[in-house]
């Protein structure tokens, strides 16, 4: 017997960011498997159940859930912004590849969230007008050494890049380096969005150019976009000044 495993995002936090396809799921599911935070998140019945987890404990709770799911169970795994960018939806799909025969044949639905690289970019505007990356901060599963890298590659690119989990108390320094790396690239008038809790009560919206640009200001809920060269500030008195990277560029066509 196989039940249903549903993989969901929260959105950035503010309920009203939540896609109705998400809620109904919610409304669905007998059985939630997530970060406690982002459980705590949900309005949830008497008779629905929380697996709350520690936020490093991705395969474990993966497994569980589908371990449930493959019993019968309707189970919801929870994320908070979109499930499948740097969150639940990879760790489920993992332990499937990993795992016994019985998880694949559970009838798995992956739904789509809004991340913190668009609430953020919302906010401040349009900076993510042209092409541009997502790219972790966090050592915990790739060498920083990786990072430097495509931190560098992306900037000569030409990508407007950015940075999930930016910092924490076990690594405060990597968002400082990556400033500096970024400084040898880029031009030291170029647009830095410090974004945090973007849509909730608590929300911090502040823009900084490169050359000033001062880490100790975010923290791990903190989602930064960094423009490239062609990311421009547009002047608002009395208003929020717009961060947008324009759609033609040099070369292109209209």
């Amino acid at each position: 017997m196989s039940g249903r495993l549903f993989v969901i995002g929260t959105g950035p936090g503010n309920p009203e960011q939540m896609t109705p396809e998400a809620l109904d799921v919610v409304d669905q599911a007998t059985d939630f498997f997530g970060y406690g935070p982002y459980l705590d998140r949900l309005q949830l019945r008497d008779d629905q159940l929380r697996h709350a987890s520690d936020n490093r404990e991705e395969l474990d709770r993966a497994g569980a859930a589908l371990s449930m799911a493959a019993d019968g169970a309707k189970v919801c795994v929870v994320s908070g912004g979109d499930p499948g960018v740097f969150a639940m939806a990879a760790a489920v799909c993992e332990a499937i590849e990993n795992g016994p025969a019985a998880w694949r044949a559970v009838d798995l639905t992956i739904l789509p969230g809004i991340t913190a690289m668009l609430a953020v970019a919302a906010r401040a505007g349009a900076p993510l007008g042209h092409d541009f990356c997502a790219i972790s901060l966090s050592d915990n599963l790739k060498p920083w050494n990786i990072i430097e890298k495509r931190l560098a590659l992306a900037a000569k690119a030409g990508f407007v890049i950015a940075l999930y989990n930016p910092i924490s108390r076990a690594r405060p320094w990597q968002l400082g380096d990556a400033f500096k790396l970024l400084r040898d690239h880029l031009p030291p008038t170029t647009p830095v969005i410090f974004g945090r809790a973007a849509g909730r009560p608590d929300e911090r919206i502040a823009v900084q150019q490169l050359s000033q640009a001062d880490a100790s200001i975010a923290d791990m809920a903190t989602c930064v976009i960094i423009g490239s060269a062609e990311t421009r500030i547009v002047a608002r008195p009395g208003r929020l000044d717009l961060v947008y990277t324009p759609r033609f560029m040099a070369g292109g066509k209209r």
